[in-house]
């Protein structure tokens, strides 16, 4: 009777339990933005927002090969069990947080939650670097949403700015920027250099597999 109170007590867990998520927050007063906030589910859907209480997060879809290998780095640190924060003195860089939110079938545990300055742990950095690719491309997101919707002029430099964040591998999720880059192209009021680099970006990205475009 025992037994079969805990299995059904188990698949009562397993039907209520969340799915994983990865949370990462940096909050680094004085920095552009002074706020970073980045959730990514296991099918790969990602929250971005640069408040507490941002109400126009931005939301994007990466690749399954990249949801898994984010979250094979967060496996590799015990779902962050375990302290990160290196025993050196180093310069304040804002203060980092990874958490793990939700666990697979019925296991009830707590979110886990570390936060760190500067980590030496290979692992760890890792995973920061990509979340903060994917804050670099949202930032270039914006900024190209913002030219091209009140600035004609700034479109030009706005490319730019994104090609060269692909041109260093560090260009998340390019499809995203696929309906500001139409817009452009189709829309004669913008500089001619401007549509011409944005049908050529536009094109390679539409060339690009679909794995590697995050879809």
């Amino acid at each position: 009777m025992k037994r079969l109170l805990f299995a059904l007590f188990a698949v009562a867990l397993g039907l209520t339990a969340a799915e994983p998520r990865l949370v990462f927050t940096k909050d680094f007063p004085g920095s552009t933005p002074a706020y970073v906030e980045i959730s990514i589910e296991k099918n790969g859907t990602i929250v971005y927002k640069e408040a507490v209480d941002d109400n126009n997060p931005i939301t994007i879809q990466v690749s399954q090969a990249d949801s898994d290998a984010i979250f094979g780095l967060a496996d590799k640190l015990d779902h962050f069990a375990h302290p990160l924060e290196s025993p050196l003195k180093v310069a304040f860089m804002g203060k980092k947080t990874f958490r793990y939110e939700g666990w697979p079938e019925a296991e009830a545990r707590q979110p886990h939650q570390v936060q760190f300055n500067y980590s030496a742990d290979p692992n760890a950095l890792a995973l920061l670097d990509w979340f903060e690719r994917i804050a670099e491309s949202e930032r270039c997101f914006i900024e190209l949403e913002r030219t091209v919707k009140y600035d004609k002029l700034g479109v030009q430099n706005a490319l730019i700015l994104v090609e060269a964040t692909r041109d260093q591998k560090r260009l998340i999720a390019p499809q995203q920027f696929l309906p500001l880059l139409d817009r452009v192209i189709k829309n004669e009021s913008y500089l001619h250099m401007a549509r011409e680099r944005a049908a050529a970006f536009a094109a390679e990205i539409r060339a690009l597999p679909s794995t590697a475009a995050g879809q």
